[in-house]
C-alpha cells in the first residue's frame, strides 16, 4: 500500500499502527497520527517500559498480538529527542 494516505492531509503513516523504540529503552505501540516540532503524536498507545515491566518485550509484543493493543494512554506525544524511527507492528 506504499504512497496510499489513509487520510487526505496527514502523512503516509496516519492510522497505522506503529512501534517506536524510545532513547530511553521503553517501546511504544499505537497508531500514529503525526510527527511535528514536540515530536510524534500517538493514539490508543500502550507503553512498554523494561524497568516496570516483568515480562520481555518480545512477550509483551506477542500477547498485544495476540489479544488486542492495550491501550495505556487514548493520546501521547513521544518528545522528539525520545521517538525512534516508526515500525509497523506486524501482527502476524
Amino acid at each position: 500500500m506504499s504512497g496510499h494516505i489513509f487520510h487526505p492531509g496527514h502523512d503516509e503513516l496516519h492510522g497505522v499502527t506503529v512501534v517506536i523504540t524510545g532513547a530511553s529503552g521503553r517501546t511504544y505501540l499505537g497508531r500514529w497520527h503525526e510527527k511535528g516540532a514536540r515530536g510524534v503524536t500517538m493514539r490508543d498507545a500502550a507503553i512498554y517500559d523494561p524497568a516496570t515491566t516483568a515480562m520481555t518485550l518480545e512477550t509483551w509484543l506477542a500477547k498485544q498480538r495476540k489479544f488486542g493493543v492495550a491501550v495505556m494512554e487514548k493520546m501521547i506525544v513521544i518528545p522528539a529527542d525520545e521517538a525512534g524511527e516508526p515500525a509497523i507492528f506486524d501482527r502476524d
